[in-house]
């Protein structure tokens, strides 16, 4: 008796939900997510462009919407700014192996209704007013976030001018900072908690996350080299990061609560006799350690390298990939800044690579950028993450498996209801 009072309240309140969703958000367009691959996924993005959602919708309002899942809604956000990623975004938390869920987008077609959800990612850029420059370095001031930053020619690295010295990116899993400077590398905050984080750091001085703090800290050393999925070019040896340009702008272009993006403009990088402008993107959403990197590049490089930071004390993989599986570079081992478990991983298609090489700092590959465009990913898995990967064939297993879903992406269907 007293399970069927309590399954006749769920029943109601469910109900109650319906069709208040139904009054307040009239219209509706049936969406099917099907998993290509026989393995379960987890936190899988979704993006429904504004043509793929016209076709089924000329009425929608991106002002008045809302996502439903299995007859609850769900976290969504509508992107703007992100023309890689223009329109609906939201992420299923789980897509069975071989399986398909329907998806209802309700929306109203005049109205303007906000709806509130947990942040679980950010995209910043912090940087000081107030003061003055004296030669190279930012003297006084506050830090103030920006949504967009032209790099003044004074700024190198050390000038004090931008809080934890460039733009970072995070999620509930992992954080993500790259040098908005003549280094132009990418670093990596391990996080202890699924809040959002970066807003604390370096708050009080640019040295406080290299050790831990209550949200985590710093775990790894970039030095000279490619830090985790930097741009680069490789020639004579050696990768060269973008430190020679013209000029450089940097612009937050989305900070939502389930995905954020950056854009950047390289304009002018200087690489051998040859000069190139790379427009940079770099993104992330809600459940996941990826930052997808995607680059416009001018004047057909003869490559793009990326790679990752060589340390004695983490051990070398790579994978060539195949019709069904990205390839990939990788090392796991007690490379941390705090003395403890790190996996880091770039992963691209093998159609882009050229070869696996090496110089004094990086473990690296050169990729061929295919019509001027190239794009790949990156992730670290900290050990001292909430449930994170604890050990190298937990990492190994991660990586192949993410390596399959990037080759087999979802199939999207969007149908009137």
């Amino acid at each position: 008796m007293k399970y069927s009072i309590i399954l006749a309240f769920i029943l109601f309140t469910n109900s109650l939900f319906a069709q208040t969703l139904e009054k307040d958000f009239p219209e509706s367009f049936k969406v099917k997510i099907t998993n290509t691959i026989s393995v379960p996924r987890e936190n899988v993005l979704i993006v429904l462009s504004p043509d793929e959602v016209s076709k089924q919708s000329k009425k929608f309002n991106s002002k008045a919407f809302v996502v439903v899942a299995g007859g609850k809604e769900i976290p969504s956000q509508y992107n703007e700014q992100d023309q890689d990623n223009k329109g609906i975004v939201f992420v299923l938390d789980k897509l069975e192996a071989s399986a398909s869920r329907d998806i209802v987008v309700r929306f109203h077609p005049t109205a303007t209704i906000p709806r509130n959800y947990t942040k679980r990612t950010q995209a910043e850029l912090s940087h000081k007013v107030g003061g003055e420059w004296k030669n190279r370095e930012y003297i006084g001031g506050t830090f103030k976030n920006v949504d967009f930053l032209q790099v003044p020619p004074e700024h190198k690295d050390h000038s004090w001018f931008i809080r934890y010295e460039g733009p970072g990116w995070e999620s509930d899993k992992v954080g993500y900072r790259f040098y908005l400077d003549q280094r132009n590398a990418s670093d990596v905050f391990g996080k202890k908690t699924p809040e959002v984080a970066l807003q604390l750091a370096g708050q009080d001085g640019f040295d406080s996350y290299h050790n831990m703090q209550p949200w985590g800290m710093d775990v790894m050393k970039v030095g000279k080299s490619l830090g985790i999925g930097s741009i680069g070019s490789f020639h004579n040896g050696t990768a060269i990061r973008v430190e020679k340009t013209d000029a450089v702008n940097c612009r937050i272009t989305e900070n939502g609560n389930i995905y954020s993006s950056i854009l950047t403009n390289y304009i002018g990088w200087a690489v051998a006799d040859k000069k190139h402008d790379v427009q940079s993107r770099l993104s992330i959403h809600q459940g996941t350690r990826l930052t997808h990197a995607l680059l416009d590049i001018s004047s057909d490089p003869d490559n793009i390298a990326t790679g990752i930071v060589k340390d004695n004390l983490a051990k070398l993989f790579t994978g060539k990939g195949d019709a069904k599986h990205w390839a990939y570079l990788a090392t796991y081992g007690k490379q941390s800044l705090n003395n403890d478990e790190l996996g880091l991983a770039v992963l691209f298609k093998p159609s882009n690579i050229i070869e696996f090489t090496e110089d004094e700092f990086s473990h690296v590959v050169k990729l061929r950028p295919e019509q001027g465009k190239l794009d790949y990913y990156f992730l670290a898995a900290w050990i001292g993450e909430p449930d994170g990967i604890k050990n190298e064939k937990e990492f190994l297993d991660y990586i192949n498996k993410v390596s399959l879903e990037l080759a087999n992406p979802v199939k999207i269907e969007i149908t009137r209801k």
